[in-house]
């Protein structure tokens, strides 16, 4: 039992170095195996995925025009209706939903590779407890997984309810572009049709041509749209945050908590043999060492026949 404890003890060590500590002490040259450092890559293609999924800058403002146009209603014309605003919010939520469900689901496949070459490494002796460890790693890698999938449509889902922040930048980066509204007026009512390429701080180039016969809703639709590159901000930046602090957590609970747990479940239900059976020898193992006893016993024989050769010359000698 207690070379068991060490096994897994040993095991817990290795994967705290490498996942949560970032020693690579134990596999310097194996890249694939600094954790710690791939982990980063992965979250920092996650956010440039995020970050390409920006500001359409074709047609501008035309989605907010045709959502105001079908969201007016009888009643007082200077209220901007919420639901114009959730709507566009919801569009662009659910346009980015897939990439973080695959970025998790990529994470753990990662993660379930690196458990199950720590776990096979530090039991290599024991073909048993590698297929017991091998198959416990497996059962709670798939659990994190479903976990962590489950958070992020929790997480997706939220931001299409509810549109809030306390964060200041909000209003900073929407009186920023709001400042912006009667100089891109101004170009609108120039262009007279002909193409008309604004930069806008923030969007990029825009043409503005397409909007000369939507002069009288405007001014409401670039204020939605401010609201909208102000709030999106916001959005990307809680996902890549949320998705970065539910993973650490879960891999800490998976190294310090869980691991063991799942390893002392899984022998518990092996079917006999206990502890003994999953420290029986590899078959490999189990060859070499019946090929080295066997030359040992050769030895052991061609020493005693060498020395039965050698008395008989010591006595043919004597004669």
């Amino acid at each position: 039992m207690s070379a068991f404890m060490h096994i897994v003890s040993q095991s817990k060590d290795s994967l705290r170095k490498i996942l949560l500590i970032g020693d690579f002490e134990e596999y310097p040259e194996e890249n694939q195996m600094h954790c710690t450092a791939r982990l980063v890559e992965m979250l920092n293609s996650f956010a440039s995925d995020l970050q390409n999924c920006g500001v359409a800058t074709e047609d501008f403002l035309m989605d907010e025009i045709n959502v105001l146009e079908e969201a007016r209603c009888i009643g007082l014309p200077n209220f901007m209706p919420r639901t114009a605003f959730l709507t566009l919010l919801q569009r662009k939520v659910g346009g980015i939903s897939d990439i973080p469900i695959n970025f998790v689901d990529s994470v753990w496949n990662y993660l379930e590779t690196i458990v199950k070459l720590v776990l096979k490494h530090h039991s290599e002796n024991y073909y048993q407890l590698q297929v017991c460890t091998r198959r416990a790693a497996e059962n709670l890698i798939a659990q994190k997984k479903e976990n962590s999938i489950e958070y992020m449509l929790e997480a997706v889902e939220m931001e299409k309810h509810t549109d809030y922040t306390c964060n200041p930048e909000y209003m900073q980066e929407y009186n920023k572009l709001m400042s912006h509204r009667e100089e891109i007026l101004e170009e609108v009512l120039k262009s007279g049709g002909d193409a008309n390429i604004v930069e806008l701080e923030g969007v990029g180039d825009i043409d503005v041509s397409h909007l000369e016969n939507y002069q009288h809703v405007f001014n409401e639709a670039f204020d939605l749209k401010a609201r909208l590159i102000s709030y999106w901000k916001i959005v990307r930046r809680r996902l890549i945050d949320v998705i970065a602090l539910h993973l650490m957590l879960s891999i800490n609970k998976l190294v310090n908590i869980d691991l063991e747990k799942e390893i002392f479940k899984e022998f518990s239900s092996s079917t006999g043999g206990g502890v003994e059976r999953l420290l029986e020898e590899s078959p490999s193992i189990s060859r070499k060492r019946e090929e080295l006893s066997r030359s040992i016993e050769v030895l052991k024989e061609s020493k005693e026949t060498v020395a039965n050769i050698m008395d008989r010359i010591g006595v043919y000698g004597d004669n």
